[in-house]
């Protein structure tokens, strides 16, 4: 049977009020009573007893694998399933990306692209080994040749006019910009600032050998700093929010005296130079020279302008926002920010997740791509033996998480800045939750899916919410048992077995 017609299978023990999503339980008791199903049925027929699932009986000893994670090439969105439309990413790298994993998927699944259930686990270690030393050659070599954006090339240009010795530089890129201007001023301090991990990496694999006087940094909010000069590159279809709390951020760090250079990818922009206008300051205005080079007739693609600080703000605008969600009997609250997903808001997947699970005590709980961190807020409050571990690439994902296990008291939530997949103790987790994001051709959806495989142990169960589930009906019986979808409201459930 095609995966795609495959019947729907219920997630659930009993079903529960009208409308709601049915249950997947996770627990040791959950663990025993879910491994009797055959294993050659990779997608549940239609009429099999509803059954508890997840979890490996916890007076079973557990064997961590002996695989390691895929490592990720620079896919942008990634981020972190969390993170949408970020101004920083390297969509011009996509392609590339592409290509990177698809030669890993090759180098660890074999020419067929995948391995049965019963291969061992140390044939799937060696050749992820192998996939990464590959991936890490092939992703320097790709990043080396990459050119800057239109709009951090023109940025570029006007910054090496300026004077400046304190540097620091947002992307769209590789942060090529700021690489330019470490090699060309010796004795200045550039600092790169990524808000996520993947292309952050990137750019430090593209520098053979990194310029002494350039650092990246992977972080929620801009290294402080008293700068002379602040290069920020932008993307016309950005996040509007994000977009102002950049500036913001890059205009009060600059020194009395410093200058902030920005650029966008629109040449008839109005609403960039109406936001640094708002500083009070002259906004000189830097139309790109000539066009293309390649053509003098060619259009211009850019504009830039350069904004000089005379006097601090009068004021500085908190973006962040808390968010107070009811699970069950208790009254929770996260924090967002801009480039978080979801911001100024619980997103409906997470509740659909949310309202999907049951979880036993000591169950081990994975949330991966956490975002604002309301799916694992959710279950690390509901019982404290449970453990939960978030990760998200995105560090402002990260820093909401934090923020809310710290906030609400749970003490059982760790979170990680995570752009590989490695988890603590892999092979060892009960149930893996996600919502992996829908651009990149399911690149990402990939990603998760195969750190959800490394790091559960056998018997756990992956858990994803979509409202596009044909890619998972056809790929995860591939590597995965008992594969079954819940439709919710638009969205589908997606449940899948790992095998022992």
């Amino acid at each position: 049977m095609h995966p795609t017609a495959a019947p729907k299978r219920d997630l659930v023990l009993a079903a529960g009020k009208a409308g709601r999503a049915r249950k997947v339980r996770a627990g040791p008791e959950a663990g025993r009573a879910g491994r009797g199903g055959p294993a050659a049925d990779n997608v549940a027929p239609a009429g099999r007893a509803a059954r508890a699932v997840a979890h490996r009986p916890s007076d079973s000893p557990s064997t961590p694998s002996r695989s390691t994670p895929t490592p990720t090439a620079n896919s942008t969105a990634r981020s972190s399933r969390r993170s949408p439309r970020r101004s920083t990413s390297d969509g011009a790298a996509g392609l590339a990306a592409a290509v990177l994993v698809v030669l890993v998927v090759l180098v660890v699944n074999g020419p067929s692209g995948r391995h049965g259930p019963s291969d061992a686990d140390s044939r799937r270690g060696m050749a992820a080994a192998g996939g990464r030393r590959m991936l890490a050659s092939m992703s320097h070599t790709v990043a080396e040749s990459l050119p800057a954006r239109p709009a951090e090339a023109h940025a570029l240009a006007v910054a090496r006019n300026l004077p400046g010795s304190r540097i620091v530089c947002t992307t769209t890129g590789r942060a090529q910009a700021a690489h330019a201007l470490a090699v060309e001023r010796p004795d200045a301090s550039v600092a790169a600032w990524f808000l996520d991990l993947h292309p952050c990496e990137a750019a430090r694999a593209s520098w053979n050998p990194p310029p002494p006087n350039l650092r990246a940094t992977c972080a929620a909010d801009m290294p402080a700093g008293s700068y002379d000069l602040a290069v920020v590159p932008l993307a016309k279809d950005g996040e509007t929010e994000l977009t102002r709390e950049i500036l913001q951020q890059a205009f009060v760090n600059l020194a009395i005296g410093g200058r902030l250079v920005a650029a966008i990818d629109n040449p008839h922009d109005k609403w960039l130079r109406e936001q640094l206008a708002e500083t009070g300051e002259t906004v000189r205005v830097r139309p790109e020279a000539g066009g293309n080079a390649a053509s003098k007739k060619a259009r211009p693609q850019t504009i830039a302008y350069i904004v000089e600080k005379t006097r601090e703000p009068a004021k500085v605008r908190d973006f962040s926002c808390e968010v107070v969600f009811r699970d069950r009997d208790r009254l929770l609250t996260a924090r967002t920010r801009p480039g978080v997903f979801a911001h100024r808001r619980i997103d409906p997947a997470a509740r659909h997740l949310l309202n999907a699970v049951d979880v036993a005590a000591e169950t081990r709980v994975l949330d991966i791509g956490c975002g604002s961190g309301c799916v694992a807020l959710g279950i690390a409050a509901r019982e404290p033996s449970v453990r939960v571990h978030a990760f998200d690439s995105a560090a402002r994902a990260v820093e909401c998480t934090r923020w809310g296990a710290d906030h609400n008291g749970l003490a059982n939530l760790t979170v990680a800045l995570e752009a590989e997949g490695h988890v603590p103790e892999p092979g060892t987790w009960d149930l893996a939750l996600a919502n992996p994001p829908y651009y990149s051709d399911f690149r990402l959806a990939e990603l998760f899916v195969e750190s959800a495989r490394l790091a559960l142990a056998p018997g756990g169960t992956l858990l994803v919410v979509t409202k596009q589930p044909t890619w998972y009906l056809e790929h995860l019986p591939q590597m995965w048992t008992n594969v079954a979808r819940e439709e919710v409201k638009g969205y589908h459930l997606i449940e899948a077995i790992r095998p022992g």
